[in-house]
C-alpha cells in the first residue's frame, strides 16, 4: 500500500490501497475509478490523513503557465497542480502586483479557490478571473467565473454538495497593472509607499517569524476557521473580556480570530501524545513526536470543546480530515 505520510504536510503515517498522479484532464478520466471510493489531492497542505484511507488517491500535478498581456493588465492561466508560492514569486518578480500578501501559503494553485485562500487583508477569489474544472463523474469540462464560484471567508461553491466530483484543472487570474496594494494590516501598514516586492518580503518574514516549516514540523497551517459571531454575542463576551479583538464583518456580524480563544482556553504549547498547539501562534497544531491521527483528533475535539464551554463559540476546522472511509468531523 503507498504511503501518505509524504504527500500531506501534517506527516501521520498512513496509506491508501492505490496512488497516481496525473498531469492532464484525460489522464485524470482515465484513472479515476468508477466504484472504489477516490480522493484528489494536491500538495496535502489542508489535508490531514488520520489513519489508513481505504481507497485511491489520485495527486494533481496539471502544470504550466500561461500569461496573456492585455489592455489594463495581465492575465494569467495556470495549472492546479503548480505550486502556490512559486506562482506568487514569479508574478513579484515579473513586476505584477496583486498576489504579494498571499506569499509563502503551502499548497497548490488548484487549492486557491476551493479553499479561496487568504493572508494579510487578500482572498485569492479576488484576483480570479475563471476556474477551468471537470467533472469526473460524467467527463464533462467547464468554466466557472468569478461570481459563479461563489468566493466567502475560506468558502466556494467547489465546497458544496453540488461540486462533489469537480476537480479544478486551470485557474485563470487578473493583474491589472493600477492595482492598489493591500496594507490595512498592522504589519504592513508601517511599510512606506510599499512595491510588491516590499509586501512579498515583509509577508515572508512575518509568516517565518509566526508559523512553524511543515518540512521541519509537520502541520496543516491554520487548524481551525476564525469564527464569525453576533455582534450581540459579541458585546455580551467585551463585558467579560474587554482585550478581546474583533474585526466587523457586518451591522450584525463580527469575526474573532480562533487564536484569541484557543489561547484563552489555555491550550498555547499545550502537547499531548506528540500534538502540540503551537507556542508561536495556538491556530496551529503541530506533529511533535510521530503523532497519530487519533491523537490529533483527540486535541482537536479538546479545544473545540472547551472554547464552546467557555464562551459558547463553535469552532470550526478549515483543514480536510481523511478516515479509513472518507471525510471525518469533529
Amino acid at each position: 500500500m503507498p504511503d501518505l505520510s509524504q504527500r500531506h504536510t501534517f506527516g501521520i503515517a498512513s496509506r491508501c490501497r492505490v496512488l497516481h498522479e496525473f498531469c492532464s484532464v484525460q489522464q485524470l478520466l482515465d484513472l479515476y475509478p468508477r466504484e472504489t471510493p477516490c480522493y484528489i489531492m494536491g500538495e496535502g497542505s489542508n489535508t490531514i490523513f488520520t489513519e489508513d484511507y481505504d481507497g485511491q488517491v489520485l495527486v494533481n500535478k496539471i502544470a504550466g503557465v500561461e500569461v496573456c498581456h492585455e489592455p489594463g493588465g495581465v492575465s494569467l492561466r495556470v495549472g492546479a497542480g503548480e505550486n502556490w508560492h512559486t506562482l506568487v514569486a514569479y508574478t513579484v518578480e515579473q513586476g505584477w502586483g496583486g498576489l504579494e500578501n498571499l506569499a509563502l501559503i503551502p499548497g497548490s494553485v488548484g487549492a486557491a479557490p476551493i479553499q479561496n485562500i487568504g493572508a494579510y487583508g487578500l482572498e485569492a477569489g479576488e484576483r480570479i478571473r475563471e476556474v477551468e474544472v471537470v467533472d469526473v463523474a460524467t467527463g464533462r469540462q467547464f468554466s466557472l467565473t468569478q461570481s459563479e464560484c461563489r468566493f466567502g471567508y475560506r468558502d466556494s461553491i467547489f465546497k458544496r454538495a453540488e461540486a462533489q466530483s469537480w476537480v479544478v484543472t486551470y485557474v485563470h487570474f487578473w493583474l491589472a497593472e493600477d492595482i492598489a496594494p493591500v496594507t490595512a494590516y498592522a504589519e504592513l501598514a508601517a511599510l512606506d509607499n510599499p512595491t510588491p516586492v516590499d509586501i512579498f518580503n515583509k509577508v515572508i518574514d512575518v509568516r517565518q517569524q509566526k508559523l512553524p516549516d511543515p518540512a521541519v514540523l509537520g502541520n496543516a497551517g491554520s487548524f481551525f476557521k476564525n469564527p464569525t459571531i453576533t455582534t450581540t454575542q459579541y458585546n455580551e463576551l467585551k463585558k467579560t473580556h474587554p482585550a478581546i479583538p474583533g474585526f466587523v464583518v457586518s451591522d450584525q456580524q463580527v469575526k474573532v480570530p480562533a487564536a484569541w480563544f484557543i489561547d484563552r482556553a489555555g491550550f498555547k504549547g499545550q502537547c499531548k501524545d506528540g500534538v502540540c498547539c503551537y507556542h508561536r501562534q495556538p491556530l496551529v497544531l503541530v506533529n511533535q513526536h510521530h503523532a497519530t491521527g487519533q491523537a490529533l483528533l483527540a486535541m482537536a475535539r479538546a479545544i473545540q470543546h472547551k472554547v464552546v464551554q467557555l464562551f459558547s463559540v463553535t469552532l470550526s476546522p478549515e483543514v480536510r480530515l481523511l478516515g479509513k472511509q472518507g471525510r471525518v468531523e469533529l
